[in-house]
């Protein structure tokens, strides 16, 4: 059996979904397969904005229709490709759901608040009408199809909007031996049952986790994730152009990476697969024929030893710190005991070796009500001066380098802090693993895309890139732009690039992050739109992170030479 999860995104229109159907039939011809679907693109976010507006009394007519309307472009498409699909049961199942939706909608408004319970209802219907359409197709397709009802068969244990799955107890209720083989299986993501039989979800974007317990539960042969890019890469591609595909990652790797923000996949998808052994396979729905990253636990840390760069955002660290601390017996337990009670996840945690101070993250969003629970727990010791008063610093992002290879390898963590020097950013905290897979520092939020780029370089490409902004381009500006030109191989052998992402007479400029073509770079000048503006210069830096921007003045202007300390 072949666990295939297929998200929004690879959902989010008829094409799409046509196509993630032909996934899941070819798995299913070839080994048998089962489908874990998440909602269409956007629904999830539509569901969550009804009940919290509707909790404020505000109108919720735009996302609720913008939500029907994107469940009826998809079955139309549907059954345009295919007049066997039933478009008025399938209209009728959505519409029936969309009335129920509706009518709690009217309980919170009277209500003035959601209840967890409520919320959870109406979050997770993205995801249950997405297996009725699945079904809809596959029987129009002439398959038998087989359900497996989450909320019945998946036991959780957590709260209504955070649940985990208990595997064994679920295997027992899934029951693979019960389940025909030449039936199609399918089940919704994200949501699971409590003992009581209550609908619970697993967390925003839970459904990679929910196809690994079905996997686990099936004692599949594979779990297959589906998204929109090709693998799980170095970095994020969309920040760093060159970011390289990594073709195996092991579980912990995985899990490093997952945990300190890769959005690839979801943190705790590993979890119920390492038991087994069960690879987990990262596709790209549109390039299926793409080899993905395999994540199990055969891999060997040979070639890379860094496998990936992250970033976590929105978070706020905290220090607790005073001579009360220092030979104190369980401050630390209190401090964590504290966080643990109030439900914040604590991401990073670091302590100096003198024992006087303990720093931790945790996201932005629980900041005040830590602060609140951490006075409450050392009031007296505040008061008494014991502790000096709780700083709390905000904007703060975590940046890992994560790697199994980084146990045996030296010099890594030199060359990552080196990085991060040299590109100006200042380091607020460091933290590594005991496990030596991973090395994370804090730094400013606005400075943590600049850290990815940069680290990025220094450890993923041999390549010294130079991005230069030249202003003046009469005769020794356009000579030098000529050199750069005919000596671009002769430094490539170096490992040396030389970008012009900027070229300025007193007139006008051409900007490009990526470098500038320089061909006819005398004729796209005269063209320019852009008015030549130093502060837009500057501003363009800021805005695209910039690593190593050297500015070069070719004119005898005094009027630039009063802008190189701003520069």
């Amino acid at each position: 059996m072949r666990v295939l999860k297929f998200g929004g995104t690879s959902l989010a229109n008829p094409e799409r979904f046509s196509q993630a159907a032909k996934l899941i039939e070819q798995a299913h011809l070839e080994e048998q397969a089962a489908g874990v679907l998440s909602a269409p693109a956007k629904i999830t976010n539509h569901l969550v904005a009804l009940s919290e507006k509707a909790a404020l009394n505000q109108p919720t007519d735009t996302h609720f229709n913008e939500a029907i309307e994107i469940f009826y472009n998809i079955i139309n498409g549907l059954h345009a490709e295919n007049n066997q699909f039933d478009l008025n049961g399938t209209k009728a199942l959505i519409d029936a759901e969309f009335a129920q939706i509706k009518g709690l909608l009217e309980e919170i408004r009277q209500a003035g608040k959601v209840e967890d319970a409520v919320k959870a209802t109406i979050d997770c219907r993205g995801e249950k009408l997405s297996i009725a359409m699945m079904k809809a197709w596959f029987e129009a397709r002439g398959y038998s199809v087989h359900i497996v009802d989450p909320v019945k068969q998946l036991l959780a244990k957590g709260g209504y909007l955070e649940s985990s799955v208990e595997i064994e107890e679920s295997t027992k209720r899934v029951d693979a031996a019960s389940i025909a083989k030449d039936k199609v299986v399918l089940m919704a993501g994200f949501t699971a049952g409590n003992e009581k039989g209550e609908l619970v979800l697993l967390g925003r974007n839970g459904s990679d986790y929910s196809a690994a317990c079905l996997a686990a539960c099936l004692g599949a042969s594979v779990c297959e994730i589906w998204t929109d890019v090709d693998g799980v890469y170095t970095c994020d591609p969309r920040l760093v152009p060159d970011a390289r595909l990594l073709p195996t990652l092991s579980y912990r790797e995985a899990m490093e990476l997952s945990y300190f923000g890769a959005k690839v996949i979801h943190p705790r998808t590993i979890g119920p697969l390492l038991p087994q052994n069960i690879p987990c396979v990262i596709k790209n729905t549109g390039n299926p024929s793409a080899p993905g990253s395999i994540i199990d636990g055969n891999v060997k840390s040979e070639g890379l030893q860094v496998k990936g760069i992250t970033n976590l955002d929105n978070l706020a660290m905290f220090n607790v710190s005073g001579p009360g601390m220092q030979g104190m017996v369980g401050m630390a337990s209190r401090v964590f005991s504290a966080m643990s009670g109030a439900g914040i996840s604590v991401i990073l945690i670091t302590q100096s070796s003198s024992e006087y101070s303990i720093s931790f993250c945790v996201p932005v969003k629980s900041a005040e009500v830590a602060k609140t629970v951490l006075e409450a727990e050392f009031a007296n010791e505040l008061n008494e001066h014991q502790l000096e008063p709780i700083e709390v610093i905000k904007d703060l992002s975590i940046i890992s380098v994560v790697g199994d290879g980084m146990k045996q390898a030296k010099g890594i963590a030199a060359r990552f802090f080196s990085a991060l020097a040299q590109a100006n950013i200042s380091i607020v905290a460091i933290a590594q693993g005991s496990s030596e897979r991973s090395i994370s520092a804090v730094v400013p939020q606005n400075k943590a895309i600049e850290a990815v780029k940069a680290t990025h370089q220094a450890l993923f490409n041999n390549k010294k890139i130079v991005d230069m902004f030249l202003v003046g381009v009469g005769g020794v500006g356009g000579e030098l732009i000529e050199q750069v030109k005919r000596q671009k191989e002769y430094l490539a052998k170096k490992n040396v690039e030389i970008r012009v992402c900027a070229i300025a007479n007193s007139n006008r400029m051409l900007l490009d992050e990526n470098g500038l073509c320089l061909d006819d770079w005398k004729t796209d000048l005269e063209n320019a739109t852009q008015p030549s503006d130093f502060d837009v210069l500057l501003s363009f830096i800021k805005l695209h992170h910039v690593v190593n921007p050297v500015f070069v003045d070719c004119t005898s202007a005094e009027s630039v030479a009063g802008l190189y300390a701003r520069a």
